[in-house]
Order: C-alpha cells, then structure tokens, then sequence
C-alpha cells in the first residue's frame, strides 16, 4: 500500500490501528487496484499513468458520492449514468482532454479482473447499454462506503502527478536559462538515466536524434541526374505510451521507424516488430549496457523463442535495423554545437508541454505557438 493511501485511510478511519487498517484494505478490490494503477508518482519509464483507467472509475464515483452516499438499497435499483455525462466530466480533468472511451467500454474490466479479482464473475463498472455504475460488492467493505476514500485516493494521485510535472517543467525551464552550451549538455546528460520517467526519456531521446540527424544528408532521385539534396529529418508519431502501432519516431526520406522501449522485455520487442509486418525498426532502449550487449541478449531471446527455426529467427533477426543505447544519445549529445543545443531544448520544453496540453511560447520570440494534439 502507497503511503499517501495510508495516510487517507488513517485519516477517514481515526478509530482503525494500522492492522485494522491493513486488513481494511486487503479486502477491497477496489482500493487495491487504484494503488496499482497510481504508481506513476513514483514510478520510472515502466510506470503508466494510467489516467483513462483511473479517471473511468472517478467519473462514476464523482457523481455517486453526491447521489448515493451510504444509500445502498436505493443505488441497488440505480440504472447507472449517462455514458456523454461521465466522459464530459474525466475529459475535462486533469490531462484528460486526449483521453478515449475504451477504458469505460472495457479495459478497466478486463484488467481489474486480471490483476486483482479474478475469483470473482462481477465487473467493477457495470455496463448497460449506454448507462455505466459502479458494483455495489466494490464501494462497500464490512459496511463501511468507501467511495468517499476512493474518491481522495484518486484526487492525491492527480494532485501529487500535477506537482511532479510543474517540478520537470521548471527543470526544463531552468535549462534553457543556463549560458553555458556544455552545462545544458552535462545536465541534459544527466536526464538520460535507467530511472528516467517514460515520457521524458522519449522526449529527451528523441530531441537529441532529431537534432543529431538533421545534419545528414542524403541523396534522393529517380535518375543520377535527378539526384536532390535532402538532410534527414525526424518526426514523432504522438504522446508517450499512446497506441502508436509500434512507431514512436519516423525518419523522412529513408522511411525509417524508430522504437523507444526497455530492455527488461523482448517478448515486447517482438511484438512491435509483428505491429509493423516486420519492417526493419531501430530501437532506442532506456540501458547503459552497451549496444553489443543487448544485441547479444536479444539474438539469445530470438533463438529460445524461435525454438531454433532458421525461418523464424531471420524474420525477426533482419528486422532489428539498429539499436541504440543510452551511451549512443550521451555521445551524439556531446557532439551538437552551441545553437543545436539550445535548438534541442526548445524541442524538450515544446513536447513536454505537448505532452501536459500547455502552450508553447519559443523563447526570444515575439510569437507565441500553441500546441493541440
């Protein structure tokens, strides 16, 4: 159990000692998935925030401590709500304004029963139609309505991620204010880490190869006497761990696919090379283990998982275009000059902001740009 659950259970449980606490809380479903779903306070480049999940549950609980508070026999008879009202209401919260309906329509369901409570036929959201409610075997523990406590879990966890985002934001602010080209790269350096939160390393990653790249040129034509000069330029596909198809990155003109990723799973690695039909894809892993080390360990992987079979280890041996490390990002990072720098940084404070749906104003410029996604 998170401390900050611990400490609004003892709070609206005064009489509870901390064993009755504990066993409080071991026989709630309910409160031991949000302490699963709300680890990305904590959490680094493996921790989802997992907001769709959490906000589907705190939109019905929105509205149900209002209307059914310690009122059972009447929510027993309660046909759920509106399926516009709840998502109205968890787009308009706290990085909300992206999110889908698939947590509503399932995925919490299917989770919930995954991870917490598979002994059990009933749903945590009941769905009808196009009316949505909460289980009633869920918001009550030995009598006692825990909607209310669900309810502050969930708006802690959304306050405590508000602040660790304003902290990263003036970080990245701090950077850019800083004179010295080789003091931003040494503290940029310095947020290339195994413990970097996802979407910063996805955004610090990227930044640096786009602005590592673009110095390359190319030569494209139908013809050697059509031949053009193009430098190579790198996109990014859209926010951290969306459902992206297995491309975070997209390098125009070759047509490259780029993949940022963990080396703890190469089942996933896999996966995302089915995603794109085999397509050669190049994966930026968050490791300071070497390149040929991981390499290494894939072609390892790859071999167990193919059971030998030459024909399934050159389909995904071939499409496995590079990998690049953490030691790979801090060396090109250290080879970009003074104005590439501050370009680079621009490009961190521009997706950060993007990710959190903030304006983006370039510094020294007298335009302002805001950025929707």
């Amino acid at each position: 159990m998170k401390e900050f659950i611990r400490m609004i259970l003892t709070e609206e449980l005064p009489s509870f000692d901390d064993a009755a606490i504990d066993s409080f809380f071991a026989k709630s479903p309910l409160l031991k998935y949000l302490d699963l779903k709300t680890g990305a306070i904590f959490g680094n480049a493996k921790t989802r925030r997992s907001l769709a999940n959490v906000y589907a549950i705190y939109s019905i609980l929105h509205f149900y401590r209002t209307d059914f508070y310690n009122k059972p026999n009447e929510y027993k008879e309660f046909d759920g709500y509106d399926y516009t009202k709840l998502f109205v209401f968890y787009r308009s919260l706290y990085g909300g304004e992206k999110l889908q309906n698939h947590a509503l329509n399932s995925r919490v369901n299917g989770e919930f029963k995954n991870k917490i409570d598979s002994t059990q036929d009933n749903d945590l959201i009941i769905i009808s139609g196009s009316k949505y409610a909460l289980h009633i075997n869920y918001l009550y523990v030995d009598g006692v309505d825990i909607s209310k406590i669900a309810a502050r879990i969930i708006e802690e966890y959304i306050d405590l991620l508000t602040l660790k985002d304003n902290k990263l934001i003036s970080d990245i602010e701090e950077l850019l204010l800083l004179s010295s080209a080789d003091s931003k790269k040494v503290k940029i350096s310095e947020m290339l880490d195994e413990q970097a939160e996802a979407r910063i390393f996805e955004i610090i990653s990227f930044s640096i190869l786009k602005n590592f790249y673009k110095s390359i040129k190319v030569y494209f034509g139908y013809s050697l006497e059509e031949l053009q000069e193009q430098y190579l330029q790198l996109y990014k596909t859209g926010r951290t761990n969306a459902n992206d198809g297995g491309i975070d990155f997209v390098m125009k003109p070759l047509g490259r696919f780029f993949q940022v990723t963990e080396v703890n799973n190469y089942d996933k690695y896999l996966l995302d090379i089915d995603k794109v039909m085999h397509f050669p894809i190049t994966f930026v892993i968050k490791t300071s283990q070497t390149k040929a080390a991981v390499q290494e360990a894939l072609s390892r992987y790859i071999e167990i998982k193919s059971g030998g079979m030459r024909i399934i280890k050159e389909r995904y041996i071939h499409a496995i275009e590079e990998i690049i490390t953490i030691n790979e990002l801090k060396s090109w990072l250290s080879e970009l000059n003074d104005d590439t720098i501050n370009e680079l940084l621009q490009d961190i404070n521009r997706y950060y902001r993007l990710e959190l749906n903030l304006p983006f104003e370039e510094t020294g410029s007298e335009n302002s740009e805001s950025i929707d996604m």
